[in-house]
């Protein structure tokens, strides 16, 4: 740790274990130990202290770790995969990881994970606005008034689609710009205007795209890309 001490909320963030917030919410649920005694919301860490949460002993990297993946269609994006294999059993990454928003098992394409609660959080925040990209194929033809459809907003889980960048790329292809990520947006979009998704690829987040990443693989982020991704972030 750069720092002499830091708050057990902000060590378990960089630690890439969660979130600030979910770090107080282990604290106040007693799973969080400093050396020999359960930490508390103040309490410091210090370098050569001794974590543990849930009894299993945490270490931090100074390195921040983003990871740009390609993921491919039948991983689920959880913890637990019920069923399904999970992206994290998949990637076998040395240290612990956290997604920066999700997606279904039935959709494909970047997938971005890090070790930095806070940087998880505020890409993946809706009310900051970023900009998501997908490639989307339905089950017909795509039309005009489906394109308008779209872009205006749709009445979806009790609320109306915020406005967004609709254009078609095929005869049964589009391309959607979202700004908020509701759960399984564009799917539920589609099917209000009588539409049925048949492939779903995230193709961009903010700056950051797939470039050539085939399924499965992964890279890091690139300087240039992590410069203006800072930048943007800073924007918000």
């Amino acid at each position: 740790m750069e720092q002499k001490e830091v708050r057990i909320n902000k060590y378990l963030s960089e630690a890439g274990i969660c979130s600030r917030r979910k770090a107080d919410e282990y604290i106040e649920a007693g799973w969080v130990q400093v050396n020999d005694r359960i930490a508390e919301k103040g309490t410091k860490v210090s370098q050569g202290d001794c974590v543990y949460v849930k009894g299993k002993k945490v270490t931090i990297t100074d390195k921040k770790i983003v990871l740009v993946f390609h993921k491919p269609r039948g991983l689920v994006c959880s913890t637990r995969g019920q069923g399904a294999e999970t992206v994290m059993d998949y990637l076998k990454y040395p240290i612990p990881l956290y997604y920066v928003g999700r997606l279904d098992k039935d959709s494909e394409g970047l997938l971005l994970l890090t070790n930095n609660g806070d940087l998880a959080n505020a890409i993946s925040k809706a009310r900051n606005g970023h900009e998501k990209e997908y490639e989307v194929t339905v089950n017909r033809p795509v039309c005009e008034k489906f394109l308008q459809q779209m872009e205006q907003g749709v009445p979806i889980l009790d609320t109306i689609t915020k406005k967004c960048k609709v254009w078609q790329t095929g005869e049964r292809q589009f391309s959607i710009i979202l700004t908020q990520g509701l759960n399984r947006q564009i799917r539920r979009m589609c099917e209000y205007c009588g539409y049925r998704v048949k492939k779903l690829k995230r193709v961009r987040v903010m700056n950051v795209t797939l470039k050539n990443l085939a399924p499965g693989a992964y890279r890091e982020l690139e300087p240039e890309e992590w410069k203006e991704l800072q930048q943007l972030l800073k924007e918000t």
